[in-house]
């Protein structure tokens, strides 16, 4: 009887990293907790003043504006999160 023939197989070679890992920057996790929380307390100091109506400077003439910059400033602290590792 005929013997089969016999597959050679390549020899396994894993595959080579091109690039060494990533490291967060060491300002990124500050900057990025702090956007989340100024612009936390900016709607929540115009959201107390416009209660209350009292006349805080800059919060009373921007009037619904402050939602605007207090959003801007958590979605950039949520763009910073997605660039942490």
């Amino acid at each position: 009887m005929a013997k089969s023939k016999t597959r050679k197989k390549a020899v396994y070679t894993p595959p080579v990293r091109a690039e060494k890992a990533a490291v967060t920057p060491r300002w990124l996790v500050p900057v990025m907790i702090a956007a989340w929380l100024i612009g936390l307390g900016w709607i929540a100091t115009y959201y107390v003043a416009a209660s209350t109506a009292s006349d805080v400077p800059l919060i009373s003439e921007l009037g619904n504006w402050n939602l605007g910059i207090g959003f801007t400033l958590i979605i950039f602290g949520v763009i910073l999160s997605t660039k942490w590792r």
